[in-house]
């Protein structure tokens, strides 16, 4: 390893370890943002709407996403491959939470305790990832626009879904049996 290539990893794993505490922290602020506002609508762009799965997926994306942009000032002409990466870390949240989610609620009752230490999980996996790629020899250049695409993709889900949510389990609150914003 280079000199100048081990201060580049220290300072991109000191952001990944930022983007944890950060993504955390306000995606458990997000789980209660909706009810604060008195419902109002535009809030669930943002903020979980109900209990389903679908809507906790979102109190790991949008903070995650508002960290991938701050990040992109600071870190992304110091790391490479940062479109690609950002979106394979972000992508690995919600797939790890629904995962061990789905994965666990087979044999068990849904515990709390259970979905917050999901919730932490993901994040950790998805950041942790995201700052191996970072540090990775340089992908090709189209990686890059596959990771624009993929990003620009899951925000228009998680921007549309909770609006207008298809009749699945994953959307389904399992407490007022609704799907997406009532």
């Amino acid at each position: 390893m280079h000199t100048e290539e081990k201060p580049i990893k220290r300072v991109t794993l000191k952001w990944a370890l930022i983007g944890i505490a950060f993504i955390v922290l306000l995606g458990g602020m997000l789980h209660f943002v909706f009810g604060w506002s008195g419902e109002w609508r535009p809030m669930a762009l943002i903020a979980a709407t109900n209990e389903s799965v679908w809507e906790h997926l979102k109190l790991g994306f949008w903070p995650a996403l508002f960290y991938c942009i701050v990040e992109y000032k600071y870190i992304r002409k110091s790391t490479n491959n940062f479109l690609i990466a950002q979106a394979i870390g972000i992508y690995l949240i919600p797939i790890t939470i629904t995962t061990l989610f789905y994965l666990y609620t087979a044999f068990v009752e849904d515990m709390l305790v259970a979905d917050l230490i999901i919730f932490v999980l993901a994040v950790v996996i998805g950041q942790l990832v995201s700052y191996k790629i970072l540090t990775a020899r340089p992908l090709p250049a189209w990686t890059s626009k596959l990771g624009l695409l993929l990003l620009v993709l899951l925000t228009l889900a998680f921007s549309t879904l909770t609006y207008y949510a298809p009749h699945l389990l994953i959307f389904r609150d399992p407490i007022g049996g609704g799907y997406g914003i009532q």
